[in-house]
């Protein structure tokens, strides 16, 4: 299997090195189409894979072409390869926001897949939601769904309405753990603890619980009361959270970036 990518930007490499490791292609079956010559540099270095400025050459004689871009970069994109693709070649987008609709039309072309990873598909330890246009064969699936097992767990959905909201929970959700993480730690940091020490039980606390909520398979609020002693600490601290409006801001903080997922889209 021949892939390209247009960019070569931070998931672009999860995805690549979760196709290597995965054996879905060789290095020598990858090509790397983007304009910066020291980001081209390091995939050729890091990867063996090909390399080249122009993303035309780079689309050329591959099965998958994965668009890797920022949203504001994609419409010139879908310009530049319009009328190129060829009938047996699939397009993935892992484009925030960008509908199945909208690069189907845009190029002219009816074999196209939508993707949403996260950010720790960098670790192997993502969460990818996707979704794949009728005409798309089962092999090309397939061949998908293998490599993306390598960017951790993947979710394959019918509906693409699925996509933006796995864009405001999966997506985005990274963004709001390391937030109340960083908080955690500075928290420990206000009261006395040395910065590596409140970084140490804050990290492993999260990790620890959210490794608890996995295995036992219960609810998180049953998993907080088991916590929450009646005229405890954690009662005082619990009571600051809800009453500063945390549960509220989180769920408006997703909606609105559910919302702008689909203004994205058109």
């Amino acid at each position: 299997m021949r892939i390209s990518f247009i960019g070569g930007g931070v998931m672009a490499e999860a995805i690549i090195n979760a196709i290597l490791n995965s054996d879905s292609a060789g290095p020598g079956d990858i090509v790397i189409g983007d304009p910066s010559e020291i980001r081209r540099n390091y995939l050729a270095e890091q990867y063996e894979v090909l390399v080249v400025s122009n993303n035309l050459q780079a689309v050329g004689g591959s099965d998958l072409v994965v668009i890797a871009v920022k949203p504001r970069e994609l419409q010139e994109v879908l310009r530049e390869i319009n009328g190129v693709l060829e009938a047996e070649q699939t397009v993935v987008s892992i484009v925030a926001g960008a509908k199945l609709e909208r690069i189907s039309q845009s190029l002219g072309h009816e074999s196209v897949i939508r993707v949403m990873p996260n950010t720790p598909a960098q670790v192997a330890g993502g969460m990818t939601v996707w979704t794949a246009a009728p005409v798309v064969s089962s092999k090309t699936l397939e061949m998908v769904e293998q490599f993306l097992t390598g960017l951790g767990e993947q979710l394959f959905v019918a509906d693409e309405r699925y996509l933006d909201m796995a864009t405001a929970v999966s997506a985005s959700g990274p963004a709001y753990v390391w937030l109340f993480l960083e908080a955690l730690i500075d928290g420990g940091v206000h009261i006395g603890l040395s910065r590596d020490m409140a970084t140490k039980l804050a990290t492993q606390t999260v990790l620890g619980s959210i490794q608890m909520s996995m295995q036992t398979g219960r609810h998180p609020a049953e998993l907080r009361n088991i916590v929450t002693s009646p005229e405890g600490t954690t009662t005082e601290a619990l009571l600051v959270l809800e009453t500063e409006g945390l549960r509220g801001s989180m769920i408006r903080a997703i909606l609105a970036a559910y919302e702008k997922s689909q203004m994205l889209g058109g």
